[in-house]
């Protein structure tokens, strides 16, 4: 049986929101459950002290810097654990409806097509994981290396009490082990959502390369339109059911860099300064994957009908065209992903984040010299 998106949901099933697909028993079930209320728990215990520690604690722009963009990090994290967890079910409609008529590959240029895309998603998703997760373990050793030596927690956050060392000990294992886990949530979920907007591309391809058999009469235009009408349908149910993460994606990703950038123009490059550094790429790493697939799937689906015009279909009957004139005059409007209806994911909306990014950073470079 063909497998669709193979290492994503191995990367769900360590991150708590997606169980194996073998654990059928109720013990088993009870555990995964288990597991998940676990790391749920951790992210909400070390996004709720941080939150404590800005409203009772922080007085000053630095400290503000210094604690919000890991808290917001945290926030994010719970919310596309949230968002995976209610979606459980659609992500399983979504990935059973890839192998399924009319999605399923079923020539061998169409495997082939269905291979190429498995190959870029899988490299993709491997690279993305190495550089999130470098940045956490990066950020922990040095960590170790620096506060942990000095008797320092990691991030800072709310204590309500004098801890001792064994406490200390405790808090400083919960935020690296919160931190990794949180990692994991956002690199399920983004690979997940960027997996399922290049199958997108991939149906398209796939259909570009069954209209050309229509001339050849080896294709049924009817199952055709009928593709491209369900290619219509798989994107907006991706869209509706997750662009309310890709929303809060944006927002937080906009907030994270200009913060960082604030704490960046006030150190000097160092080993410590690197995790920063590595946290900033990570994060505009994120948040370019979405626009990137989001103008792929754009571009991809506003070319079908040059792509139609191209085809030997002066050879067709009546009924075969006015069935490509249907599909082509569909395409006249390309398939978008928007988050909250207000935001289009694409390249201009990346460089439109990064210039209001970088308008909050010189608000708060000024309000750090009054």
């Amino acid at each position: 049986m063909m497998q669709v998106l193979e290492l994503t949901l191995k990367i769900l099933m360590a991150g708590g929101c997606w169980p194996p697909n073998s654990w059928t028993s109720l013990y088993k079930r009870t555990v995964y459950n288990a597991y998940t209320v676990f790391i749920t728990s951790l992210l909400f215990t070390f996004m709720l002290p941080q939150l404590m520690d800005i409203i009772l604690n922080v007085d000053n722009t630095d400290d503000f810097a210094d604690t919000f963009y890991i808290m917001l990090a945290m926030i994010m994290s719970l919310c596309k654990m949230t968002g995976l967890l209610m979606n459980r079910q659609n992500i399983g409609t979504l990935t059973n409806i890839l192998i399924q008529k009319p999605f399923i590959p079923l020539e061998a240029d169409e495997i082939e097509i269905r291979h190429k895309f498995d190959k870029v998603i899988r490299t993709k998703t491997l690279w993305y994981t190495i550089l999130v997760e470098t940045t956490c373990a990066y950020t922990a050793l040095t960590s170790l290396f620096t506060d942990f030596r000095k008797g320092n927690l990691t991030f800072r956050e709310w204590t309500p009490y004098n801890y001792s060392e064994v406490v200390f000990y405790v808090i400083y294992a919960r935020q690296l082990i919160s931190t990794m886990f949180g990692s994991v949530v956002n690199v399920a979920c983004d690979t997940l959502i960027c997996g399922l907007l290049l199958h997108v591309c991939c149906q398209i391809e796939i259909l570009e390369c069954r209209l050309k058999k229509i001339s050849l009469g080896r294709n049924n235009l009817r199952e055709c339109v009928y593709q491209h009408d369900s290619i219509f349908k798989f994107a907006f149910m991706i869209n509706e059911k997750f662009q309310i993460i890709i929303g809060i994606q944006f927002i937080v990703s906009t907030l994270v860099v200009c913060s960082n950038l604030y704490q960046l123009a006030k150190i000097t490059f160092s080993a410590e300064s690197f995790p920063m550094i590595l946290y900033t790429c990570s994060m505009l790493a994120q948040i370019l994957i979405y626009c990137w697939y989001g103008n792929e799937v754009k571009l991809k689906s506003s070319e079908l009908s040059a792509n139609i015009f191209k085809m030997e279909w002066l050879t067709l009957d009546q009924n075969e065209k006015a069935g490509l004139l249907v599909i082509m005059n569909r395409s006249l409007v390309p398939i978008e992903f928007t988050c909250a209806y207000i935001l289009t994911m694409n390249l201009d909306s990346f460089v439109s984040l990064l210039k209001t990014s970088y308008s909050a950073y010189n608000i708060l470079q000024q309000m750090g010299t009054t």
